[in-house]
């Protein structure tokens, strides 16, 4: 293992870890902003209960992704730093706008939401946690734009260290040398608004309401089922005190499971498709990974099932596909050739592997969603929402799975973009910093990896601490 491997390993288990509470923040966030409506309009007592509870899980969760953070930026200065060097002055400033303008925003509102209930009106109480969705939405928004810039670059010219000479187009594939050369920004909205930044974003967000509801919806199916417990089911022996503690968590249940299903959908169609079709359209490489087409074909196939073997030239084995209907999807037609990795040159190839089962586990999940949440909303149309404990129980187990599905997307992302940190400009192997030594990379991996178990410990400690005592906290008076 050399440097740079561990340098980007390194990378990816800051990135991953950060990356688990974000999704969870922003979209248990909106949730709140549903609930707080609905109890502050309706003066509904119950709703008050659950958006106080939730407001506590909020506020754990966006601690430990706010301290799980600060480590990933710091690795750009060092395990980085000419990467750092090269993109400085067009990465700097989305970094700069989500501090200035989102994180500060976001922080702020958010103790004015868990600590001014009952302190402050129920009208400014509701606007903060209004405010910390759009906080956490800009932030994830900034965040995204340098992303989306590394993926689609825009908006930027090349310009010689020595000479100072500027290069207004400058030449795709090539991998320019960041100890010669640097990317200067010459267009600040062309460099935001790059060709994949909203359909990235919408898809980003996407994601995170769905985490959110999943979240709320099987949260809420644990305490049921804890209640339920208690009294081996049998509705009538359950108390008027518990039988208000189960419609309380029933409410946000339903509220969960519907908004949960509208996600998924929106995620599949329009979300999905439309990024899919960008992929196809700016980075075919990454395509070409993700679907797993070696060869380039006319009338390509959606693949349905397979897994892919070999190294120099993999093949699809225990294929079922759909003929024509990935070409129809991506362009309209059904004979429409899609470009294969064999004619993207060797040295600008990603792996094909992990992209590939990355980006198929991501919407096998998605479609998971999608038949859960409708489950749920039929069964609410049916009346029977609580008489199934496999489904309450199927829910709670399902409440890390929006976020594994985000780190397949992200992987997918990321890896499908190799050997390149900035696509087609910038090569990952020039990105690294070199200078520092193979121990330091590894000491760094090691207590990296021990600081984030040990955090993970007391994240899911507290939140189970908090589940289990949840009937009671709901039975107090406000």
């Amino acid at each position: 293992m050399d440097v740079e491997f561990l340098s980007r390993l390194q990378f990816a288990i800051t990135v991953g870890f950060h990356f688990i509470f974000p999704p969870i923040t922003i979209g248990l966030a909106l949730m709140l902003v549903i609930i707080e409506w609905i109890g502050w309009k309706k003066n509904d007592i119950q709703y008050v209960k659950l958006g106080k509870f939730f407001g506590k899980i909020l506020a754990i969760t966006f601690a430990v992704g706010v301290a799980s953070g600060l480590v990933m930026v710091l690795q750009f200065g060092t395990n980085w730093a000419r990467y750092s060097v090269f993109v400085g002055d067009v990465f700097g400033a989305p970094l700069a706008a989500e501090a200035v303008f989102a994180f500060f925003l976001e922080s702020t509102f958010l103790g004015l939401y868990l600590f001014g209930r009952n302190r402050v009106s129920k009208g400014v109480h509701w606007f903060s946690i209004l405010m910390v969705t759009i906080g956490s939405m800009i932030s994830a928004f900034w965040i995204l734009v340098a992303n989306s810039w590394q993926q689609t670059p825009a908006g930027f010219a090349i310009q010689n260290i020595t000479t100072g000479e500027i290069i207004n187009n400058p030449i795709l594939g090539k991998g320019y040398d960041p100890t010669q050369y640097r990317a200067v920004l010459t267009d600040f909205w062309a460099a935001v608004f790059n060709p994949t930044t909203l359909t990235r974003f919408l898809h980003v967000i996407l994601a995170s309401f769905i985490a959110g509801t999943f979240m709320l919806a099987g949260t809420c199916a644990y305490i049921i089922l804890k209640i339920k417990k208690n009294y081996k089911d049998k509705e009538e022996e359950i108390p008027e005190e518990d039988k208000q503690t189960i419609n309380i968590a029933e409410k946000g249940l339903k509220k969960g499971l519907v908004f949960g299903l509208i996600f998924s959908l929106l995620q599949l169609f329009p979300s999905g498709h439309e990024h899919a079709r960008d992929v196809y359209k700016y980075q075919e490489s990454k395509f070409a990974a993700t679907q797993g087409l070696y060869k380039s074909t006319e009338s390509a196939r959606l693949l349905l099932f397979g897994y892919l073997t070999g190294d120099s030239i993999p093949e699809m084995k225990a294929e079922i596909s759909i003929p024509g209907l990935l070409s129809w999807l991506v362009s309209g037609n059904f004979n429409t050739r899609i470009k294969g990795m064999e004619e993207i040159p060797a040295e600008n190839r990603p792996p094909m592997w992990l992209p590939f089962v990355s980006y198929h586990n991501m919407i096998i999940l998605g479609m998971l969603f999608i038949a859960l949440t409708a489950f749920g909303v039929l069964q609410i149309i049916r009346k029977k929402l609580l008489n199934s404990k496999k489904f309450l129980r199927i829910l709670f187990l399902s409440i890390p799975l929006p976020v594994a599905a985000s780190q397949f997307g992200w992987v997918a992302a990321e890896v499908g973009r190799q050997p390149w940190t900035v696509f087609n400009i910038l090569r990952t192997k020039d990105s690294f910093s070199n200078v520092v030594p193979l121990e330091q990379v590894w000491i760094t991996i090691i207590l990296f990896t021990l600081i984030y178990l040990v955090m993970t410990f007391i994240y899911i400690f507290i939140l189970m601490r908090e589940l289990k005592h949840a009937p009671v906290i709901l039975k107090e008076k406000l």
